[in-house]
């Protein structure tokens, strides 16, 4: 499944163009998704230097993406097609019902029941 994740008010605090306070269990959670095998996008207004430092921050923290604000890496724009990034799943705090608890959205995604969070069976 390839996951087009935004950056500020998703992995981090919304302090555009500051770097906010890493959101509890963001990294975490989509490392995980990677170890599942699934490509994640960042998908962020950010650009030039601003881009730079928030692909830094997740990579000094081991999350490296699959593209950043493209498809694919290497994808050139021509204007000749959409700028809007494919995915299957998009992760961002503007959903209509914003963004859920990374807990609960890597367990929603992984069909991880509740019973077995509180168990202490979960990845978390």
């Amino acid at each position: 499944m390839v996951i087009a994740v935004d950056f500020d008010g998703t992995i981090v605090k919304h302090k555009y163009p500051a770097i906010g306070k890493e959101i509890p269990y963001a990294i975490k959670a989509l490392k995980l998704f990677q170890e599942r095998g699934h490509r994640l996008i960042l998908w962020t207004y950010r650009a030039g230097r601003d881009l730079e430092k928030a692909v830094e921050f997740c990579e000094k923290r081991g999350l490296f993406f699959y593209a950043v604000n493209n498809n694919f890496e290497g994808e050139e724009f021509d204007g000749t097609y959409s700028r809007k990034i494919y995915a299957d799943l998009y992760i961002d705090d503007r959903n209509i019902l914003g963004l859920p608890d990374w807990k609960e959205l890597y367990e929603t995604m992984n069909n991880e029941d509740s019973e077995k969070a509180k168990e202490g069976k979960s990845k978390f």
